[in-house]
C-alpha cells in the first residue's frame, strides 16, 4: 500500500506531457537513389607507359626546335582576317620547323646524289673494289670497322623497334581516339538532352518520403494510443490498487466485525457457565486442603483460595450498531468493477486505431495529391531555352567533325602502311648488314692466302653493298616520311598540347577580339556575359552546374520553391479525450494557449507542399470511450464504510479485558501442585481426592479454559486489525475517492496533453522527411542532374586523347625512324669500307715478316683479276 500510494503521488505530481519526441535514428535518414549516373562523362586518364622516358625526350627535343610561346596575334589575323597574315610572320615563327626542312632537304638531294656518285665510281672499279696490299693493321682496321658497324646496326635496330611499337600505338588508339570525338558530343548532347528527364526522375524519387510517411501513418494511431496508455498507465494503475486496497480493507473490517461481536458474546456465555462450575471446584479444593490429614497442603491453600474469574467480555463495547450500519454492504462488485477499468484502460491502443482509421486514409489521399503538387517542380523547371543553344552547337560540332576525322583516319592508314613498308626496308637494310658481315668474317677465317679468291668473303661484301644501295634508294623517303609526321606532330605538341596544358588557349579564346564573331562561344552557348571559358571551365571542373554556368537562376528561383519558411509556434493541434464525469468529448486548445504547445513545429517544408497535410493533422479530432475507475454504487459503499462508527468504537477496553486471563489462578499450575502434594500424602483417601481433583481441574483447563482462552486470542487479531485501522479509516477512505476523482479528471487532461504531444512529434519528423527531400531536390538539381562537369571531362578526355595517347606515340615514331634515317649514313659509310676487307688483297708481299726484317723486297707481280 506504501510503495502504490509513493507510485500515485509521483504519477500525480510528474508534469504531464514532459515525454520528449524521439531522436531521428538511421531509420530516420531517407536515401534517394542516384538516378543519374548513367549520364556521365567517364574521365580519361594519361596511363603510364614503358615508353615515357622516349616520350619525354621528343617532347624536350621539340621544346628545343620551337621556343616561341602561342603566337596570339599570328592566330588573332588568321581567325579574322586571313588574307593579312604574311608568310614572314609564318616562317618566323615556325623558324625552327623551317631548319629542320632545310636540313630535310638537304638529306633528301644529297643522299641521292652520292648513293648516284658512288653508283658511277663503283662502276668504274674506283669505290669498293679490292685492297692493293697486305699491311699489318689492316685486322685491327677491319675490326674496328666491324665494331663501328655493328654499333650501328644495333641503334638502328632499335630505333626501328621503337618506331614499329610506336606506329602501331599510334594506329590502336587512332581509331578508338577519332571515334570517341563524336562519342563524346554524342555524349555531352545526350547529357543536355537528358537534364529534363533527370529532373523528372529527381521528382519521381519524392516516392521515397511519399512511402515513408504512408508507413509512418500505418503505424501512427497503435503509436498514439500505446503513448497514451504508457504515460498514463501508472496513475491509473496505482489508484486502480488503492481502491483494491480500501474494497479490501472493508471487506475484512467487516470479517472481524462480526468475528468480534460474535467472540465477545461467546465469552460473556462461556463465562457464565463457567463462574458455578468453578465456585464449586474451589470450595471443594479448598475444603480438601484445609483437612488436617493432609499433609504440607498449606503452601497450596491461598491459590486455590483465590481460583476465581478474571475477565468479564459483558462489559466490552458492543459493535451491533456498526454491523447495523454495514449491513448489506458490499453491495457493488468491486472485482468486477476493477476489472472492467482495468480492460477499459488497456483497450486504449486498439480503440485509437479505430478511431483514427478514417484521418489516417485521409492523409494517405493527401499524400497522393502533394505528389501532383512536387510535379511542378519538374513541368516549371525553365530547360528548354538554355540547354537548345549548347545542344545545337554540340551537334553542329559533330557533324562538322565527322569530314575530318575521316580525313584523318585516311590520311593515318597510309601513314601506317609508309612506315611499316620502309621500317621493313631497313630491317632489311639491316638483314643485310648482318648476312654481310657474317659471311664476310667467316670467309675470312677460312682464308689462307690474302690473295685467294673466297666465295663466302665476296658474298658478304657483296650483301654489304646491297644494303648500302638499299639505303641510298630509300632513305629520301624516310626523310620525306620523317619530316612530313614531324611538321604534323610537332605543331601538334607545341601549337596545341603544350598551350592546352598551361591554359595558353582558354586565355587566348578568352580574350576580346581573338576570336571572330561567328565563334563567339560565351553567346553561342548563353554563358553569363561576365564569364569565360577559363572560368566556366574550372567551375565545371569543380563540379559547379549547368545552373551557374547558364545562369539559371535569374529565370527560376529554385530557392523560392525549396526554402524551409519559419511559422508560429502554438499551431492549432487535435485534442482527444473524456470528461471525469465519463462523457466523450472533442476539445481544441490552440487558440486558448498562448505558449507553444509540446512538439510545436519551428521551421516546415513551403507551404504548397504540405498546407493541406498540416491542416488535417491539425483539425484532427478523435472520440476515447469511458473510462471509469469507481461506479457511484462503490462509491457509496466507500463512503457508508466510513461513516459507520468502527472508528468509534473503543477498542482499549476489549484489549484491557484481553490481558486478564479468564481465570485467575493457573489452573495447571494448580492441577500440577495437587498432584505433587498427593506423592507426599500419608492418608490414601486424602491422597486419592488430591488426584481426583487434580483430574478435575485439568478436565476444566482442556476442556472449557482452553475453548475460552482460543476465543481470546481469536478476538485478539480482530481487535489489533480493527483498531490499527480505525484511526485512518476515514482519512484513507477520502484520500481513495479523492485520488480516484482525481485520476478520472486528470485523464483526459493528460491524454489531451499526450496526443498534442504525439500528433506534433509526427508532424515534425514527416515533414523533416519532407524537408531533406527538398534538399536533396535542390543539391542535385545543382550540382548533379545539371552539372557541366561533363563538358570539363570532355576538354579534358580530349587532351588526354589527343597529346597523351595519339601525339606522343605519334612524335615518338617520327623520332625513331627519323634516329634510323640519321644512322644510315655512318651505316654506309661503315659498309663500304667494310667491304674491302672482305674481298681478296690485289698484291701480296713476299715475306710475311715485318718491313723492319726484311727493308728490301720485290713485290711478286701478279695477273690476278677479279
Amino acid at each position: 500500500m506504501h510503495a502504490a500510494g509513493l507510485l500515485l503521488a509521483w504519477a500525480l505530481l510528474r508534469p504531464a506531457g514532459t515525454q520528449q519526441c524521439h531522436n531521428a535514428g538511421p531509420g530516420g535518414v531517407l536515401r534517394f537513389t542516384d538516378t543519374h549516373a548513367e549520364i556521365r562523362v567517364p574521365a580519361l586518364h594519361r596511363v603510364p607507359s614503358s615508353l615515357d622516358p622516349l616520350y619525354g625526350l621528343v617532347r624536350r627535343c621539340l621544346d628545343l626546335i620551337q621556343q616561341n610561346p602561342l603566337p596570339t596575334e599570328l592566330l588573332r589575323a588568321a581567325l579574322n582576317d586571313p588574307s593579312s597574315v604574311q608568310t614572314s610572320q609564318v616562317v618566323q615563327y615556325e623558324l625552327g620547323y623551317v631548319v629542320c626542312a632545310a636540313v630535310a632537304l638537304l638529306f633528301t638531294v644529297a643522299v641521292p646524289m652520292a648513293g648516284m656518285c658512288f653508283c658511277y665510281c663503283r662502276s668504274r672499279r674506283r669505290c669498293g673494289g679490292r685492297l692493293r696490299a697486305h699491311r699489318r693493321s689492316l685486322g685491327c682496321r677491319r675490326h674496328c670497322l666491324l665494331s663501328c658497324l655493328s654499333l650501328t646496326s644495333l641503334i638502328i635496330l632499335a630505333s626501328v623497334i621503337c618506331a614499329f611499337v610506336t606506329s602501331q600505338r599510334v594506329k590502336v588508339q587512332m581509331e578508338p581516339g577519332l571515334g570517341a570525338v563524336p562519342s563524346t558530343l554524342r555524349t555531352l548532347r545526350q547529357h543536355i538532352a537528358n537534364v529534363p528527364q533527370g529532373v523528372q526522375m529527381v521528382v519521381d524519387q519524392f516516392e521515397v518520403p511519399r512511402q515513408q510517411i504512408t508507413s509512418d501513418l500505418g503505424g501512427l494511431s497503435r503509436s498514439v494510443g500505446l503513448s497514451i496508455h504508457a504515460q498514463l498507465k501508472a496513475m491509473t494503475y496505482a489508484a486502480l490498487a488503492e481502491l483494491q486496497d480500501r474494497a479490501g480493507d472493508l471487506q475484512t473490517s467487516l470479517h472481524h466485525l462480526q468475528i468480534l461481536e460474535q467472540t465477545a458474546r461467546a465469552l460473556a456465555a462461556a463465562r457464565d457457565e463457567l463462574d458455578p462450575v468453578l465456585r464449586e471446584r474451589r470450595r471443594r479444593v479448598v475444603a480438601l486442603l484445609d483437612d488436617p490429614r493432609c499433609t504440607s497442603c498449606a503452601s497450596v491453600l491461598g491459590r486455590a483460595q483465590s481460583l476465581e474469574l478474571g475477565a468479564d467480555y459483558g462489559k466490552v463495547p458492543s459493535v451491533e450498531k456498526v454491523l447495523k450500519a454495514l449491513a448489506g454492504l458490499p453491495r457493488s462488485d468491486f472485482a468486477e468493477m476493477i476489472r472492467q477499468g482495468n480492460g477499459t484502460f488497456n483497450s486504449i491502443p486498439e480503440l485509437a486505431v479505430e478511431r483514427m482509421a478514417q484521418v489516417i486514409q485521409d492523409l494517405r489521399d493527401e499524400m497522393a495529391r502533394t505528389t501532383e503538387k512536387v510535379q511542378s517542380i519538374a513541368d516549371s523547371f525553365p530547360l528548354h531555352d538554355y540547354t537548345r543553344p549548347v545542344s545545337e552547337a554540340l551537334m553542329k560540332a559533330e557533324d562538322r567533325s565527322q569530314p575530318y576525322l575521316r580525313e584523318v583516319q585516311r590520311f593515318e592508314h597510309y601513314r601506317w602502311i609508309a612506315g611499316t613498308v620502309l621500317c621493313s626496308i631497313i630491317l632489311l637494310i639491316l638483314a643485310c648488314n648482318v648476312a654481310g658481315m657474317a659471311l664476310g668474317a667467316y670467309g675470312l677465317s677460312k682464308r689462307e692466302d690474302p690473295s685467294d679468291y673466297e666465295c663466302r668473303g665476296e658474298a658478304g661484301a657483296k650483301f654489304l653493298l646491297v644494303g648500302v644501295g638499299l639505303a641510298f634508294l630509300f632513305s629520301w623517303l624516310l626523310v620525306l616520311l620523317v619530316f612530313a609526321t614531324f611538321l604534323v606532330g610537332g605543331n601538334i605538341q607545341t601549337l596545341v598540347c603544350r598551350n592546352w596544358v598551361n591554359q595558353e588557349i582558354y586565355k587566348f579564346i578568352d580574350t576580346p577580339g581573338n576570336l571572330p564573331p561567328s565563334m563567339n562561344l560565351t553567346r553561342q552557348l548563353n554563358l553569363r556575359r561576365d564569364s569565360n571559358l577559363s572560368t566556366t571551365y574550372r567551375e565545371c571542373k569543380s563540379g559547379a552546374g549547368l545552373w551557374e554556368v547558364l545562369h539559371l537562376d535569374r529565370a527560376y528561383d529554385l530557392d523560392e520553391h525549396l526554402k524551409t519558411p519559419k511559422v508560429r509556434a502554438g499551431s492549432r493541434q487535435s485534442l482527444w479525450g473524456c470528461h471525469g464525469d465519463g462523457t466523450s468529448f472533442t476539445g481544441d486548445t490552440g487558440g486558448r494557449s498562448g505558449s507553444p504547445m509540446p512538439g510545436s513545429i519551428t521551421s516546415m517544408p513551403p507551404p504548397q507542399y504540405t498546407a493541406d497535410f498540416q491542416k488535417r493533422l491539425a483539425d484532427f479530432t478523435a472520440r476515447l470511450g469511458d473510462v471509469r475507475l469507481l461506479r457511484s454504487e462503490g462509491r457509496q459503499d466507500l463512503e457508508t464504510f466510513a461513516r459507520s462508527g468502527v472508528d468509534e468504537v473503543d477498542y482499549g477496553r476489549f484489549q484491557e479485558e484481553m490481558r486478564k486471563p479468564v481465570v485467575q489462578t493457573s489452573i495447571p499450575g494448580l492441577a500440577r501442585s495437587l498432584e505433587g502434594l498427593q506423592k507426599m500424602q500419608r492418608n490414601s483417601t486424602v491422597a486419592g481426592r488430591l488426584a481426583a481433583e487434580a483430574q478435575a481441574l485439568w478436565q476444566m483447563q482442556n476442556s472449557t479454559v482452553q475453548s475460552q482462552e482460543a476465543l481470546v486470542e481469536k478476538l485478539g487479531e480482530s481487535v489489533q486489525f480493527l483498531s490499527h485501522l480505525a484511526p485512518h479509516l476515514q482519512e484513507r477512505v477520502r484520500t481513495t475517492l479523492a485520488t480516484i476523482a482525481s485520476v478520472e479528471a486528470r485523464l483526459p487532461v493528460q491524454a489531451q496533453q499526450i496526443l498534442r504531444q504525439e500528433i506534433g512529434c509526427f508532424t515534425r519528423r514527416e515533414l523533416r522527411y519532407f524537408t531533406q527531400y527538398l534538399n536533396w531536390v535542390g543539391q542535385t538539381l545543382r550540382e548533379d542532374v545539371a552539372s557541366c562537369q561533363p563538358l570539363a571531362t570532355a576538354l579534358d578526355n580530349g587532351r588526354v586523347i589527343l597529346c597523351d595517347r595519339i601525339a606522343d606515340p605519334w612524335n615518338a615514331f617520327w623520332f625513331s625512324l627519323g634516329c634510323c634515317t640519321f644512322f644510315l649514313i655512318p651505316n654506309i659509310i661503315f659498309a663500304i669500307r667494310l667491304t674491302k676487307h672482305f674481298r681478296p688483297i690485289r698484291n701480296r708481299l713476299i715475306s710475311t715478316g715485318s718491313e723492319e726484317t726484311c727493308p728490301f723486297h720485290i713485290p711478286r707481280v701478279t695477273a690476278l683479276k677479279l
